[in-house]
């Protein structure tokens, strides 16, 4: 293991918001905000937009540091490496009441960092980070939870916080998609296969853009095969990294972020699925192509669903591929239903 070196694990906050007025649910709310706007708040956190692409349902947007999600009601900031997140909720909260918006619900989530005494504050720790939290938050946000699922992987565990008012109820009902079907899967894999890790790197002398080179990538890794009809927006850094964001189906997602340096690699695989998805893109069948793009020695699935079980297919989708699933964990937190936590490691040959 590295002394130092990026780190891959993300952090995660996604911001949930209502209005006073119905139309706000139809119409555009935080995609209004202006780009300088959005500029700001990514300054607060220290990363910045590189590439972006969006449909009717919300604005997709790779950052120099992972990735962020715009919705009418609803917003999600995923960053890598030594960002300050948390410090984007401030001013989020006030651009929203600009547009006449009141936040609902919270919920921030990360792995554990391979390099901890790295990071700056609020994330020097999870209390810390809880502290900034409930600081930051407004108290109508009056069911909260915090929780570290822990794991027999001593390197992998899921810290969740969770926050919600009662009008949180009212959003859920209000969604475009009956959320009882939807679930979120998070996917943390490290110690990457050598030969796979090799294909984020940059040619010596390539001048390709990042957007060409990172075309080139999912193409190459089979990335754009993982939801087949994905629109997907793909950038690849300089010497070495890549991050994926692709529109699934309306207002669903996925995204990929690269570490591949070897000692400290780590990709992470995010999806927003449907318990009808057809077979391309059922659980179980994502799962396989997304091992075999980087063949980890070492994952961990977090999955995130309000009822239908899951989970349960993803022990069932791996094991005959050789992994062997360590510890599973499971909780109930206010605003995001249930979250059941896997660990794996692999049998590589």
């Amino acid at each position: 293991m590295a002394a130092s070196g990026f780190e891959g694990f993300e952090k995660r906050l996604e911001l949930q918001f209502f209005g006073d007025d119905p139309s706000v649910l139809t119409g555009m709310g935080l995609r209004q905000l202006e780009f300088e706007s959005l500029e700001q708040v990514l300054d607060a956190v220290q990363c910045t937009v590189v590439s972006a692409v969006g449909n009717h349902f919300f604005d997709a947007y790779v950052l120099s540091e992972s990735s962020l999600f715009v919705y009418p009601t609803k917003i999600i900031i995923k960053t890598c490496g030594t960002t300050q997140l948390l410090k984007s909720i401030r001013p989020l909260l006030l651009y929203a009441r600009h547009l006449g918006l009141t936040l609902c619900s919270c919920r921030y989530t990360r792995g554990s960092f391979i390099f901890p005494m790295a990071q700056p504050f609020p994330h020097t720790s999870f209390k810390e980070e809880v502290i900034y939290l409930e600081d930051c938050l407004p108290s109508n946000l009056c069911y909260r939870k915090a929780s570290v699922m822990p794991s027999k992987i001593p390197s992998h565990s899921w810290h969740v916080f969770t926050a919600a008012s009662d009008e949180a109820h009212v959003m859920i009902g209000s969604t475009p998609h009956v959320p009882d079907v939807l679930y979120t899967l998070e996917i943390c894999m490290t110690e990457l296969d050598r030969v796979l890790a090799r294909k984020f790197f940059k040619r010596p002398g390539d001048e390709k853009t990042g957007d060409s080179a990172g075309k080139e990538m999912t193409k190459l890794t089979g990335i754009g095969d993982i939801n087949p009809g994905a629109l997907i927006c793909d950038f690849a850094f300089d010497p070495c990294g890549y991050s994926m964001n692709g529109i699934i189906d309306g207002d669903r997602y996925s995204t990929i972020h690269v570490t591949p340096e070897d000692g400290f690699s780590y990709a992470s695989f995010e999806f927003v699925g449907s318990i009808y998805d057809d077979h391309d893109d059922d659980v179980a069948q994502v799962l396989k192509k997304v091992v075999q793009v980087f063949r980890p020695a070492t994952m961990s699935v977090s999955t995130t669903c309000t009822s239908h079980e899951v989970w349960t297919k993803v022990a069932t989708a791996l094991e005959p591929l050789g992994w062997k699933c360590r510890s599973c964990t499971m909780d109930e937190f206010p605003a995001a239903g249930s979250v059941v936590f896997q660990t794996f490691t692999s049998r590589r040959k």
